[in-house]
């Protein structure tokens, strides 16, 4: 059982910067595909990027892609998003996930931070 625990959510200005982190314990961290997704007010959960189990290789959404960033640390059990030029259409919940190489869905779920970029 793999727990995620995610932080560095605010309220931030339109233009600035934040870097989520999701911490993952309980598992073999390096075994997992990780996630990002959001959720607005209103709105069905989206996938915003992610990230394979060596780090080597990202993918996006497009509506964030250029701007955001996911990178991972084995090491350290953790996951990060960077999120730079920050739009108010960005605020939502940012939740996390991990998926087991190999399986089709993920597996795990962070309980979410808030994001609230205003104008």
């Amino acid at each position: 059982q793999v727990q995620l625990v995610e932080s560095g959510g605010g309220l931030v200005q339109a233009g600035a910067s934040l870097r989520l982190s999701c911490a993952a314990s309980g598992g073999t961290f390096s075994r997992y595909a990780m996630g990002w997704f959001r959720q607005a007010p209103g709105k069905e959960r989206e996938f915003v990027g992610s990230v394979t189990w060596t780090g080597g290789n990202t993918r996006y959404a497009d509506s964030v892609k250029g701007r955001f960033t996911i990178s991972r640390d084995n090491a350290k059990n953790t996951v990060f998003l960077q999120m730079n030029s920050l739009k108010p259409e960005d605020t939502a919940v940012y939740y996390c996930a991990a998926r087991i190489i190999g399986a089709g869905n993920y597996n795990y779920w962070g309980q979410g931070t808030q994001v609230t970029v205003f104008s």
